[in-house]
């Protein structure tokens, strides 16, 4: 008998709820990793198979998220304990 934490860490891994747990959870903590001013003009944040798509109508942000791509997939990353988002592409 596995403890029910486990058995639901094991569910959520081969499910296709995954994603939208994910998206929640980067939504949640997104100010935290990326600070405040970047969370202000921040307009969405979506996760799909592992993409990560950042929409900004700042141009200055787009450019500098655009140049911190990497940084950003391993904070979250490292933050989720979990390799989740394999790309970054800010719009």
């Amino acid at each position: 008998m596995k403890p029910i934490g486990e058995q639901l860490q094991n569910f959520l891994k081969n499910s296709r709820l995954k994603n939208g747990l994910y998206a929640f959870e980067i939504e949640k903590i997104w100010e935290e990793i990326m600070g405040k001013t970047v969370a202000t003009y921040t307009d969405k944040i979506q996760l799909k198979d592992g993409v990560l798509y950042i929409s900004t109508h700042v141009a200055p942000l787009k450019h500098e998220l655009h140049f911190q791509k990497a940084t950003i997939a391993q904070r979250i990353n490292e933050h989720l304990n979990d390799t989740i988002v394999k790309e970054v592409i800010v719009l």
